[in-house]
């Protein structure tokens, strides 16, 4: 005697399937809006950017503010590539090295007993709770102190010691099976390989997550506390400079805002797919 198996068809509608096609898309549209209208702008010759009432789409594009842009900056302080040099070595080194410290440190937390543990991921999730803004202060008299104004150091290891990443890292490691370390320890492997090339491959999601979360905050960070010598500051900071010259570099400002605005959006998107790939095939559990 066959067993007949009925098959339970979802209770939904074409109709029913547009409309939410349809209101997704309505949705992302809106969200889309301020990128598109910023893409606009940075084409947009001085006489349209203060058109009144202003057209969200440029009518006759130029490139005359990406000119003016690098002539200004020339002119005026250090050579435009000297701002992108500054914001990528701090970005891609200050991401690298927060990753690895946090990474580290949500191990030990995770996967190791010692006196004071709890203690210690308390105080990680007490500096959670605290505004950047209220620790400006300490940080400017502690970065005085040891000598670290006018110097890359005073937004790297700032970022490094970030708390948002140990906990991060810390939920992700501890859903690693003990039994997969403990058999990579049999087999003679040290801690270290142990945390490399056991732990590290199974929480990918969480640093493909960290880094793009690392890298859009220091590709943003302004950094005008601590730096002051012209030929150390960042795309932000000759942002808010050109901006404080007035309307007649509006076009300027929009140039470097596009800039600013298209390289996160771009490792955003690349990274996107790669972290929702990974936590959908990541469900390791002990």
């Amino acid at each position: 005697m066959e067993l007949k198996i009925k098959r339970r068809t979802p209770n939904r509608s074409l109709y029913g399937d547009i409309f939410n096609v349809l209101a997704l898309l309505a949705v992302a549209s809106f969200m889309a809006l301020p990128l598109v209208y910023a893409v606009n702008n940075a084409f947009k010759p001085l006489e349209e950017l203060f058109q009144f009432p202003p057209k969200f789409f440029v009518r006759h594009p130029t490139f005359d503010n990406i000119r003016d842009l690098f002539t200004l900056m020339n002119s005026s302080w250090v050579p435009f590539t000297r701002y992108i040099f500054n914001t990528v070595f701090i970005t891609v080194i200050g991401s690298f090295l927060h990753l690895v410290v946090a990474s580290l440190a949500a191990y030990v937390l995770a996967k190791h007993k010692f006196p004071g543990q709890k203690m210690f991921f308390s105080m990680v999730i007490l500096a959670l709770m605290f505004s950047p803004h209220v620790t400006a202060i300490p940080n400017y008299l502690i970065m005085a102190k040891i000598g670290w104004i006018d110097s890359y150091l005073s937004l790297i290891v700032p970022a490094i010691a970030a708390p948002l990443g140990v906990f991060l890292m810390k939920q992700f490691m501890e859903q690693i099976p003990v039994s997969l370390l403990e058999s990579a320890r049999l087999d003679g492997a040290n801690e270290f390989y142990v945390f490399w090339k056991v732990a590290m491959p199974l929480v990918k999601p969480a640093w493909l997550t960290l880094l793009i979360f690392s890298f859009q905050a220091l590709w943003s960070l302004n950094g005008g506390t601590f730096i002051y010598n012209e030929a150390l500051k960042t795309l932000p900071t000759a942002l808010n400079q050109i901006v404080a010259t007035g309307f007649s570099r509006a076009g300027a400002a929009s140039a470097i805002a596009l800039f600013m605005m298209v390289v996160p959006l771009s490792v955003f998107i690349v990274s996107q797919s790669n972290v929702i790939e990974t936590m959908s095939t990541s469900g390791i559990k002990d």
